[in-house]
């Protein structure tokens, strides 16, 4: 898998992501890249100097800001040893479920909110779904090297699994309950269902709620990773009292 872009490549330096090699733009003197350069040599990892020309070919994206790194396949993590760790730290749980997400844009920019906001982890479907990419990777700016994602082969199990560890599921859909009048505090899971057909039946009907948000325009949705940001910071501002 490639990494790429200096935020992306340096916080998989800090994480434990396996780096096999990297790429770094020849005559490009950022100092971010000399503190990427310095992180990689500590940790024994092999540092190409290569042309411009060079990056362009590896890059998906053709927006390596002048560095690439080679790494294995994501590891996702086990949503058991989630809600385990979790118990452990004593730490209130709060999971975000995608339902059928596909478009890896939406997964990063989700990958990233659940770093910034402290979440348990991402549990994303094994089958249509997005999973952990190199775009992915790129839009999260980072923190998919942070932020624990769980891929299950069926989302409702998941729900019922969670459902038994005293995780109460709220899943966000256009009929459901304000978000402003739920109690999100506590050990809450999140359920933001897909760009185009939202939260499936069966998923909502297993959901303990549903909430929803207020919509005032004359577009009745919110794109899946906007729609996670405001509810999943409604709960932290629950929990922290604000």
């Amino acid at each position: 898998m490639i990494i790429e872009g200096k935020n992306a490549v340096y916080e998989a330096l800090k994480s434990e992501t396996t780096i096999e090699k990297l790429y770094i733009e020849k005559g490009n003197f950022a100092k971010e890249l000399n503190r990427i350069i310095a992180a990689a040599r500590e940790q024994g990892i092999k540092v190409s100097f290569e042309k411009s020309e060079t990056l362009e070919k590896l890059s998906p994206s053709g927006r390596h800001q002048g560095v690439i790194a080679t790494t294995t396949e994501y590891k996702y993590f086990e949503l058991e040893d989630m809600v385990e760790e979790a118990k452990e730290r004593g730490e209130d749980m709060l999971f975000i479920i995608l339902d059928g997400v596909e478009d890896p844009h939406n997964l990063g920019a989700v990958i990233r909110v659940a770093d910034c906001a402290g979440a348990t982890g991402v549990i994303v479907p094994k089958h249509r779904g997005a999973g952990v990419t190199d775009t992915v990777v790129r839009v999260s700016a980072g923190a998919s090297a942070h932020v624990k994602v769980a891929k299950v082969t069926n989302v409702n199990d998941a729900i019922r699994y969670l459902k038994e560890q005293g995780v109460f599921v709220f899943a966000a859909d256009m009929d459901g309950e304000s978000i402003y009048r739920t109690n999100l505090t506590g050990n809450v899971a999140l359920v933001i269902g897909g760009e185009g057909s939202g939260v499936h039946a069966l998923t909502r009907k297993l959901s303990d709620g549903i909430v929803s948000l207020p919509l005032y325009g004359k577009v009745n949705s919110l794109n899946a990773s906007v729609a996670t940001g405001i509810v999943v910071y409604e709960a932290l501002r629950q929990r922290n009292g604000k």
